[in-house]
């Protein structure tokens, strides 16, 4: 038996969301993401969730927080943005290139998860 789940990477970003039902629904219809474990919590609401984004897996929890933000690389970052706005996001950085190397933009989901959605269109410089 492996130490970890089978397909899970080493390091899993958490975040702690207020409606973890509305950040996986958010997920799965802006990312494609593929809803994995959800474990209910005692008062009704879920105490733990998982969903993949492409190679990686996503866990969230329950919690009254501060927004969380995240940087995703996708193939096609700008029907992501349009995916996201429909499902309720509010644009916070609109497509753009500032010379990194990358085409990003940012939006804010309904929970108040900040998404920055990029794509490397030329290379960067790194470290």
């Amino acid at each position: 038996m492996s130490y970890k789940p089978e397909g899970y990477t080493d390091l899993a970003p958490y975040l702690l969301v207020r409606d973890a039902e509305a950040t996986l629904a958010f997920c799965e219809t802006v990312f494609d993401a593929a809803r994995l474990r959800v474990f209910p919590g005692q008062d009704g609401g879920i105490m733990h969730a998982e969903c993949r984004i492409g190679d990686t897996v996503l866990m969230m929890g329950e919690a009254d927080a501060p927004p969380a933000t995240l940087h995703l690389y996708l193939p096609d970052p700008d029907a992501a943005m349009t995916r996201a706005t429909e499902a309720g996001a509010e644009i916070i950085q609109p497509m753009t290139e500032k010379g990194d190397g990358d085409r990003r933009g940012g939006v804010r989901a309904p929970d108040g998860t900040a998404w920055y959605l990029s794509r490397q269109i030329a290379p960067g410089s790194a470290g």
